[in-house]
């Protein structure tokens, strides 16, 4: 009830399962398996002497910090915060005492964090989050809406329906056809994100390790790093300043924001089928429509999609335009904004969910949709045209126009028209039958 957030308040039921991936609670837990998995990684290089590899019990040790870490752990860290006023800091003084304790390690603690900088943890943090999240739980919902779509789209393929353009009727169409349409949208930008993958900066301050090429020089540190970022899925960046250059949200995020808009687009058609009566909704026993007018089932999921994808691709777009861009080598602004990519994948959870159960309540209204279309035979009027153009018959388009424009054309019209037409037979069945 205190939340200052929606998604931490009313809708936590639905998001919570993004908080293992976005939480402050595991974002440094993060922070600890990059540090861990950096000390394992330099105790196992044989120019840095002064370290001795782990042997297999200590490494048991060192890994189960990261499958040990609990909500005690993460409070552990925000206590040390308080007097480093420093959050990786925190985090590497955690780290440190832990190591201590373990049998043959005190007299190496130094190694932890060695010649980083706190962008080196933070940004293969966020690559491991992100990168995890999308596995596990962005890219399965999605995939999930479309397959309900799809499913939708498969029950409705032969369902002819008036089309309209400009909100006027235009031409017959099906209903699985355009429910198609959004399939083979959202599903190009799933597979631009199933091939995503974050990028990774690791070269202590300024990008040119030169602090670790000061302690050992002969040492190939860019291979070094290049391979210990590969082992934690993420592409390698050679050339940077003293942060990952966040090109690869920026990325990510354009990708969210062309689902979003995709999904917003969706949202609203469906929206306006049910206005029409395309589609009914079924009725939910206990659920209020209105708090005045009984009578009312409103399209509530996609209104909420709509507003929900709007708010997440207003974030991913303020990522994508300010994330890339710092002064000189940093400057902090990056990491304040970066802490609310959490926030915009929540809010894209929620939209998904609310189409989700949209969907699940939707029903084909067959009735009104023939009824539409007998309401307007005239939209047969494209095929007519076209076809006699293909006999060579002059001012086709004229003829059509001129019997249709602005008037109330019946079925009966249309067949006394096909009548007189001289074209071959077969044509003239053909246009016929369309007009039975």
């Amino acid at each position: 009830m205190q939340a200052l957030s929606p998604l931490d308040g009313r809708y936590r039921s639905k998001v919570e399962s993004l908080a293992s991936y976005f939480s402050e609670e595991a974002l440094n837990k993060a922070r600890l398996e990059v540090e861990v998995r950096y000390f394992i990684a330099l105790s196992k290089d044989a120019g840095v002497k002064e370290l001795p590899r782990v042997n297999a019990k200590q490494e048991k040790a060192l890994v189960a910090l990261i499958s040990g870490f609990t909500e005690k752990e993460a409070a552990e860290i925000k206590t040390i915060e308080k007097t480093t006023n420093h959050d990786v800091k925190a985090v590497e003084y955690y780290l440190k005492k832990k190591v201590a304790s373990m049998s043959g390690l005190k007299k190496h603690i130094e190694f932890i964090h060695f010649g980083l900088t706190s962008e080196d943890v933070n940004n293969l943090a966020y690559g491991l989050m992100i990168s995890r999240a999308l596995k596990d739980s962005i890219i399965p919902q999605q995939a999930a809406l479309i397959a309900d779509i799809k499913k939708l789209a498969s029950a409705t393929a032969t369902l002819r329906m008036v089309s309209l353009t400009h909100g006027q009727p235009a031409t017959p169409t099906t209903l699985g056809k355009e429910m198609m349409v959004f399939v083979d949208r959202l599903s190009r930008q799933l597979t631009g994100l199933k091939a995503f993958r974050m990028q990774g900066k690791f070269g202590s301050a300024v990008g040119n390790y030169s602090a670790q090429k000061a302690a050992y020089p002969t040492l190939k540190w860019e291979a070094f790093g290049s391979k210990f970022m590969k082992s934690l899925g993420l592409i390698p960046l050679k050339n940077t300043t003293q942060i990952n250059p966040h090109d690869d949200i920026a990325e990510l995020s354009h990708i969210m924001v062309r689902f979003n808009t995709i999904g917003i687009d969706f949202s609203r058609d469906i929206w306006s089928y049910i206005s029409r009566g395309v589609f009914g909704q079924k009725v939910i026993k206990g659920e209020v429509g209105s708090s005045t007018m009984p009578h009312k089932v409103n399209p509530i999921d996609f209104e909420n999609a709509e507003g929900n994808l709007g708010l997440a691709s207003a974030l991913f777009d303020h990522f994508a335009l300010k994330l890339p861009i710092s002064r000189l080598q940093r400057d902090l602004s990056d990491s304040t904004v970066q802490r609310s990519i959490g926030v915009a994948f929540g809010y894209h959870i929620l939209a998904l969910s609310s189409l989700k159960k949209g969907i699940g309540k939707l029903s084909v209204n067959k009735k009104v949709i023939q009824e539409e279309l007998d309401a307007h035979p005239e939209l047969i009027a494209e095929a007519i045209q076209t076809v006699l153009r293909k006999n060579g018959v002059p001012n086709a388009y004229e003829k059509m126009k001129e019997l249709t424009r602005g008037s109330s054309v019946t079925k009966a019209d249309l067949r006394a028209f096909i009548e007189t037409l001289k074209i071959p037979e077969g044509d003239k069945k053909n246009l016929l039958k369309l007009a039975a």
